[in-house]
């Protein structure tokens, strides 16, 4: 996948305390892993972004092992259920949960992980093209996967190594799992320019993780919308920070008015700001938006990446062709995984897409061919006879009520505004109401403590449903 044999002794992943494995290390360490486990084989990797969670999963791609990879604080029942459906031949866990997995046997450790060997009486055959498998976001426990296929992986990091003009001197710094799509996007195309990895547990809140990027000169990192709020309520803006190159945004539209800071900040500052568009379904990046475009066309995710291409169908399936019409966004590309897998047996299967994917988001583009996200295809609703976008709501709410936590969902007729602080909840009704024209007896808004969200920082809309009164 990525011959890191071409890097010699340049650092491939360090940590925060001094911890360093090169390229040359990389190649030995894969060896190794591969002699206790003997052959093509299904692995479960519970991931933290740590040393031995990347080396891991970096040996196992390289040698043909299939990673599954899932959150080292996946709740036990869970992953418990995960491992009577797939029945991995190992699992790679960070040393501390050995004694969770008694009944396994310890074959090999590094650094801070061990490799476990499962006592399965049978495993499932493999499609030669599986690479590794991965969640889509908000289905952590769900035995639903995505497979991605070798060419899929190369190709995608390929594409992003060559949009981000990436190479060896780039030093990006972990801010998202590695499980998560995206972030196992990053890992993927910086080994492929021979860069170094900076790995941290970390967060964004926390001081640690600053003194990490600012002693070791991080170049880049990459967020969520959420991250980008939280980089806001600590006034980013204002740190000084000459190592950092640029900032990424993907895992879902970030509201215009933090996109239209972030740019204005990067573009004064002799950095770049590039918004991103991407799924699991695709391995991980289909769009962006160029740095040089990223104030001029704030709000818009930008054009396909190299090698792909995006169009619009409307509900009948047929394409659009002007500009500023909704459709579902169709993108097309070598990144577009083989499917999905849901038990043990469609480990076998082949690819069931052939390079084209239906993404459920709804998107206009604009006359010069940039695309604009406006929602999902199913975050709608209908009240009184109106078609809302939940997605635009939640976004002219947040770009009023300064810091605010909110989102919006329900059932037709009834839309429900969950946001986190009661003060203003009558105001967020009043608002969305004058903002739609609707009648306010159409909203319910309902105070909770916190919105819930994925490790990945998505909204978990599933975990709302309860207040729904149907």
């Amino acid at each position: 996948m990525w011959d890191f044999s071409r890097f010699g002794d340049a650092p491939a992943v360090k940590d925060e305390f001094g911890s360093i494995v090169t390229y040359e290390g990389l190649c030995k360490e894969k060896e190794a892993i591969y002699e206790k486990i003997g052959g093509r084989c299904l692995v479960f990797s519970l991931c933290r972004n740590t040393i031995g969670s990347v080396v891991g999963y970096a040996s196992f791609i390289e040698k043909r092992v299939v990673p599954v990879l899932l959150s080292a604080a996946l709740e036990r029942e869970l992953l418990d259920n995960l491992l009577s459906i797939y029945k991995p031949s190992f699992i790679w866990v960070p040393e501390d949960m050995e004694e969770d997995f008694k009944d396994f046997e310890n074959v090999y450790s590094f650094m801070d992980y061990v490799l476990l060997k499962t006592n399965y009486d049978e495993s499932y055959p493999l499609n030669d093209e599986l690479c590794l498998l991965l969640t889509t976001s908000g289905s952590t426990g769900s035995p639903k996967f995505v497979r991605q296929s070798y060419s899929n992986v190369l190709a995608n990091a390929k594409s992003i190594a060559e949009y981000l003009k990436l190479d060896s001197s780039e030093k990006p710094i972990t801010t998202l799992p590695m499980n998560y799509t995206y972030g196992l996007s990053i890992i993927n195309s910086h080994f492929l320019v021979g860069a170094e990895l900076m790995v941290t547990d970390k967060g964004l809140m926390q001081k640690d993780f600053w003194t990490f990027f600012k002693s070791e000169g991080a170049t880049s990192f990459g967020g969520v919308p959420y991250t980008y709020e939280m980089l806001d309520k600590l006034r980013f803006t204002r740190m000084d920070l000459p190592s950092l190159r640029y900032m990424t945004q993907a895992g879902g539209k970030l509201i215009v008015e933090l996109h239209g800071k972030f740019a204005d900040y990067a573009e004064k500052n002799g950095k770049k700001f590039i918004i991103m568009y991407g799924q699991c379904e695709a391995t991980a990046r289909m769009g962006y938006l160029p740095a040089e475009y990223a104030v001029s066309k704030c709000g818009s995710m930008g054009i396909a990446i190299p090698g792909g291409t995006f169009h619009l169908i409307d509900t009948d399936g047929k394409n659009i062709t002007t500009p500023r019409v909704t459709g579902e966004l169709v993108y097309e590309g070598p990144n577009v995984t083989l499917g999905y897998a849901e038990k043990g047996e469609d480990l076998a299967l082949g690819d069931e897409r052939g390079g084209i994917l239906q993404t459920g988001d709804m998107a206009e583009f604009d006359e010069e061919g940039f695309y604009y996200i406006v929602g999902r295809k199913k975050r709608f609703l209908k009240v009184y006879g109106n078609r809302v976008n939940l997605d635009e709501v939640e976004r002219m709410i947040k770009g009023h009520f300064e810091g605010i936590g909110v989102a919006c969902g329900g059932i037709d007729d009834h839309m429900y505004i969950f946001v986190t602080d009661e003060s203003l909840k009558d105001e967020v009704k009043s608002f969305v109401a004058m903002k739609t024209g609707l009648n306010q007896v159409a909203f319910n808004p309902v105070v909770i403590d916190e919105i819930p969200k994925n490790d990945s920082g998505k909204v978990l809309y599933s975990a709302l449903e309860k207040y729904y009164k149907k």
